[in-house]
């Protein structure tokens, strides 16, 4: 069992119940992701996923302009070269863990979600907006290449074409467009996001955790699968769970 509680300076972790709470905490910076949140934020996530008793996760970010503007930029400036401002982002690696939690994952989004914000919500399993959401992704025309995902996981949640005419544009797109596309899955009224998204965590966390990890890792590993070979996965999933009731 871990701890309910830790105190990070750019990254919040609590737990009620079942459900654990990640906050992403820069407000000043709209929660710019730098090294010390990427630190931070792993050893959060590592928290929640080693954590029995965590059925559910909830990602947000605080301030009330946004869930996450993206990479802080200002730290590639002091790096020698991109090269090894990538490489500094890729020593830990976050987004594998992402993908390895095998438990409901719920983002609550709000105000600027940019870049590896979105990058980071497309890693989470259900997705809920507030009416002020706007998504875009600003790699491309900042001279980069989408490198925490993006070119992977945003043709996996809107399809090839959506994606590669977002990356290229690093165009706006509100909230109800970003459902439309289904970037997100349900919108809220913005005063009602962290009930929405915090309700959906305990009703997920009520549910037997087997079965919800077996259907989550069918699905996931099933899509880089042959059709045959995920029927058997699931197959075989399917009666793991069922023997560990």
């Amino acid at each position: 069992m871990v701890g309910s509680d830790m105190t990070h300076p750019t990254v919040l972790y609590s737990k009620k119940g079942n459900v654990a709470h990640v906050v992403l905490n820069r407000p000043r910076v709209i929660n710019a992701y730098n090294m010390q949140m990427r630190d931070e934020l792993y050893e959060s996530l590592a928290a929640a996923k080693d954590d029995t008793d965590v059925r559910a996760l909830v990602l947000s970010g605080s301030g009330e302009r946004g869930f996450c503007a993206g990479a802080d930029l200002t730290e590639f400036g002091t790096a020698p070269s991109l090269a090894i401002a990538r490489q500094v982002r890729w020593e830990r690696d976050i987004w594998g863990l992402f993908l390895s939690i095998r438990k409901p994952m719920i983002a609550a989004l709000h105000g600027f979600v940019i870049g590896s914000g979105v990058e980071m919500a497309c890693l989470c399993d259900v997705r809920i907006a507030s009416e002020n959401a706007v998504f875009s992704m600003p790699e491309v025309a900042l001279g980069m290449v989408p490198a925490a995902g993006g070119t992977q996981t945003l043709p996996r949640v809107v399809g090839a074409g959506t994606a590669l005419e977002l990356i290229l544009t690093n165009r706006s797109v509100a909230a109800s467009e970003a459902k439309e596309l289904g970037l997100v899955h349900q919108i809220v009224a913005n005063g009602d996001l962290m009930m929405t998204a915090i309700s959906l965590a305990e009703k997920l966390a009520s549910r037997d955790p087997a079965a919800l990890s077996a259907a989550k890792s069918a699905l996931v590993d099933g899509l880089d699968m042959h059709l045959d070979d995920g029927l058997r996965l699931e197959k075989r999933l399917a009666m793991k769970a069922k023997s560990s009731e």
